[in-house]
């Protein structure tokens, strides 16, 4: 594994988060209670230190596999854990709220389902237009001083609203949704990085589609991820990404890797990212993204990769 200082907070992550979304299990493929704690030490075997959750993973499930498996290891402090609030998971549905109330709600039961007495990295998950920036980030710093939490960041914020977040609590991370498919917050995640804020990406593997395995359209229900929030996993962008695809198997197959290793090989070697998030639910997918950093694509590698994305982009 490799690590890096996470802006400057002054912690030092592993450069693969590991993300537990799947692992919550709603709108996901469907895992036992072992496989998906089993994914956890997994990630801890191969060297990952950094976790990412949240209370809107179904409900605060994934927090407690995390807080349990991490007790039953006695492993809490050597892990850094980043959770979030202002997002809550209701009958199926996300609701975004930014108020005290719920924020402090959330991170009390955060901290129970984790089964820890602090939460290194609280991040708000989504803005809420409802709710003052003041009243939502006014929270959060309140929480720092009590030390409840020790660092706080902003996820899916735009650059004006990190400005304004800003007036109210030091934002130190940033996580923006970044990956070979998705590259419009590029511009924000480089001004951040250049102030200091540790930037943690998500939808490295574009919710699975860039690990090769949905070759053909397939019908998803409703509520799953692959249908509500990914859009390549339907046309017009499955066939664009497809051919994308052809390009990573060139070179998959000079190499003998799968190809989710070269999607995390190519996103960490953007000089601007301190971790991305890699979301995976049994041993075996959390190994194969690690052995990931094993080896470095090449300048030309990357430039084959850069021109299939910028047409896919277009």
């Amino acid at each position: 594994m490799r690590y890096k200082k996470f802006g400057k907070t002054g912690l030092e992550v592993s450069q693969i988060c590991l993300g537990t979304w799947g692992i919550g299990g709603a709108g996901w493929d469907a895992y036992s209670d072992e496989e998906r704690m089993d994914a956890i030490k997994a990630a801890l075997d191969c060297g990952i230190n950094f976790i990412d959750t949240a209370p809107a993973y179904n409900a605060g499930k994934a927090e407690q596999y995390i807080g349990e498996t991490l007790h039953h290891l006695g492993a809490r402090k050597d892990v850094v854990i980043a959770t979030k609030c202002g997002n809550k998971y209701v009958d199926g549905k996300y609701i975004r709220c930014g108020s005290e109330s719920l924020i402090r709600r959330q991170c009390e039961e955060s901290l129970k389902n984790l089964q820890t007495d602090y939460i290194d990295l609280y991040l708000v998950h989504w803005p809420d237009p409802n709710v003052s920036m003041e009243e939502t980030i006014g929270t959060v710093a309140q929480l720092k001083k009590e030390g409840k939490i020790l660092h706080a960041g902003v996820s899916n914020f735009t650059k004006e609203q990190i400005e304004e977040a800003s007036k109210y609590c030091e934002i130190e991370a940033y996580q923006p949704q970044y990956s070979m498919l998705d590259g419009d917050n590029e511009e924000t995640i480089r001004w951040a990085a250049d102030r200091g804020m540790g930037v943690m990406t998500y939808g490295t593997l574009g919710g699975g589609i860039l690990t090769g395995s949905y070759r053909k359209i397939r019908t998803f229900g409703e509520t799953d991820n692959r249908n509500r929030f990914y859009p390549y996993f339907r046309e017009p962008l499955f066939s664009k990404v497809m051919e994308l695809l052809k390009v990573m198997d060139a070179i998959a197959a000079e190499r003998n890797v799968p190809l989710a290793q070269i999607a995390v090989n190519w996103t960490l070697q953007q000089e601007f990212i301190s971790s991305c998030i890699a979301g995976a639910q049994s041993r075996r997918k959390v190994e194969e993204n690690c052995a990931g950093l094993n080896w470095n694509l090449t300048d030309e590698e990357i430039s084959c990769l850069n021109k299939a994305i910028k047409c896919y982009r277009q």
